[in-house]
């Protein structure tokens, strides 16, 4: 039997990449690694963390920004094209209770961005051992974590926008890949959003900047109050369907609407994909992207409803967002 656990299921580490030279991030390195330093810091404070590194000169210079908290990392050197770890890094499951790591394809988001030394991450993970003895398997399919959401009770949550882009997997139709998902993830039900989207995303609507479980009963989702806002239409039609769905007992989700924050703008005036969505569940709390945004009040105090028994805590992801990721986007749980 496979089972895919969900998020917020305590987790053995958080893998991050980090930003290099020869990333997207190399105008903007020293401001972007503030910001990973300050993510880390609120990790390490729950859980233990596997950070990929370009090298062990820089490698040192993490662990003197980390202080005494770097006991609590375990660096790994490999080379990547960028550091969005949860759309490249390894997804785990429980294969008879034993955990499984699922290597699946990474094409750069549909042949967006390059992404051949990314797809070769979770491989090497493996082949170093840094992960232990933990099996691996690739299913051959192209998907993102950034693209699914699990219940951890056999229920994916999904957006048929991305799933079912052309750029993906051409030749597999809704029902294919339903059969594959079941196969590799032990999904026995699917929610699949027809509606909604963030400007200024490369991901095709990944599900996990819209819509999140938050326990068993319970999904947060991306929502506008601003007729004027362009997202208005797109995340009211999300909503009525996420009303719409029911959980395995037959009920109505409990849903709590995360208003996204004013529109910012990168340098050439193009919107970015800022939203609440994106947070992190941690072993005690959940961390919560921050604009500088009145919402950003509003959004932590509905989440911390959510998660009554985590601590919640906002991080400034105003860097990360220049280039169209936040929080969860950066990172991915480990079950090794």
């Amino acid at each position: 039997m496979i089972r895919w656990p969900a998020e917020w299921e305590k987790h053995t580490a958080i893998l991050m990449v980090w930003p290099h030279e020869h990333s997207d991030w190399c105008l903007r390195l020293d401001t972007v690694r503030d910001t990973y330093i300050e993510i880390m810091k609120n990790i390490l404070r729950f859980e233990r963390m596997l950070v990929i590194v370009p090298d062990a000169q820089e490698e040192r210079r993490i662990q003197k920004r980390l202080g005494e908290t770097k006991k609590g990392v375990t660096f790994c050197q490999i080379p990547t094209d960028d550091t969005w770890t949860r759309d490249s890094g390894p997804v785990t499951v429980f294969l008879d209770g034993e955990p499984l790591l699922l290597d699946f394809e990474f094409n750069g988001w549909g042949g967006k961005f390059p992404a051949s030394q990314d797809n070769r991450i979770t491989a090497l993970l493996h082949r170093q051992g840094v992960l232990g003895n933990v099996r691996l398997r690739q299913p051959h399919l192209v998907l993102e974590g950034g693209s699914i959401d699990s219940d951890g009770c056999g229920t994916l949550l999904t957006t048929a926008r991305c799933l079912l882009n052309p750029n993906r997997n051409p030749e597999w139709s809704r029902e294919q890949l339903e059969t594959k998902l079941a196969e590799e993830l032990g999904i026995r039900r699917f929610l699949w959003l027809e509606h909604g989207y963030l400007a200024g995303d490369d991901t095709d609507s990944h599900v996990d900047i819209l819509a999140r479980f938050c326990s068993p009963d319970t999904i947060a989702y991306s929502s506008c109050d601003d007729p004027a806002d362009e997202h208005f239409d797109a995340l009211a039609r999300m909503a009525e369907e996420l009303a719409v769905f029911r959980t395995p007992q037959g009920k109505p989700w409990r849903l709590v609407p995360l208003p996204i924050p004013a529109a910012i703008l990168d340098e050439e005036g193009r919107r970015l994909p800022a939203g609440y969505a994106n947070f992190l569940i941690l072993d005690g709390a959940v961390l919560v992207p921050a604009y500088q945004d009145p919402m950003d009040a509003v959004a932590q105090e509905r989440l911390a409803q959510a998660f009554a028994d985590r601590e919640i805590v906002g991080i400034d992801c105003r860097e990360l967002i220049r280039q169209g990721g936040s929080l969860h986007c950066a990172t991915m749980q480990l079950w090794v």
